[in-house]
C-alpha cells in the first residue's frame, strides 16, 4: 500500500473507515509534501477530541473532511493519479495489514478511476470540515 502511495505524483483521493496505520498515514503525508494534491474523506469515528491520523494530516496541510450524512462511511479507496484505484476490504489499519485476511485490489483504468473519482467528489459535498 505504501509503495503505491508513493507512487503518487499529481492527486491522490482517499476515503477511509478505520484510519490507524502510522505508515499509510505517513506516506499520505509525505506525498502532499512532494506537492501531489491530496484529499481525504474519513468516516465519522475518526471525529476524535485526541491526537488521530486525520489531525496528522490536518497539520501536514491536508484537507480532511468528515462523511457523517451516511451511518457508516465504510469505503477504503484511493484514486491516484486519475488511473490507478486501491479498493478492497482493507482498512487502513496496522491490524488489517499483519493480522487480518483482507483483500485489496490495485486496478490502473482512467475510465474506472474517473467513477471513482466522481463517487469521492458526491461524497466530499455532503461532508464536513471536522
Amino acid at each position: 500500500m505504501v509503495k503505491t502511495i508513493d507512487g503518487a505524483r499529481r492527486t491522490l483521493l482517499v476515503q477511509a473507515y478505520s484510519f490507524t496505520d502510522p505508515r499509510i498515514i505517513h506516506a499520505i503525508g509525505e506525498a502532499e509534501r512532494r506537492g501531489v494534491d491530496v484529499r481525504v474523506i474519513l468516516d465519522k469515528e475518526n471525529r476524535q477530541p485526541r491526537y488521530t491520523g486525520a489531525t496528522y494530516l490536518r497539520n501536514a496541510g491536508v484537507p480532511v473532511r468528515i462523511d457523517d450524512k451516511v451511518a457508516i462511511a465504510h469505503n477504503k479507496v484511493m484514486v491516484i493519479d486519475g488511473e490507478t484505484v486501491v479498493t478492497g476490504s482493507f482498512n487502513f489499519t496496522k491490524a488489517a495489514e499483519e493480522h487480518n485476511a483482507e483483500n485489496l485490489v490495485v486496478l490502473k483504468d482512467r475510465a474506472l478511476a474517473a467513477r471513482y473519482a466522481e463517487n469521492w467528489d458526491e461524497h466530499r459535498r455532503h461532508s464536513e470540515q471536522p
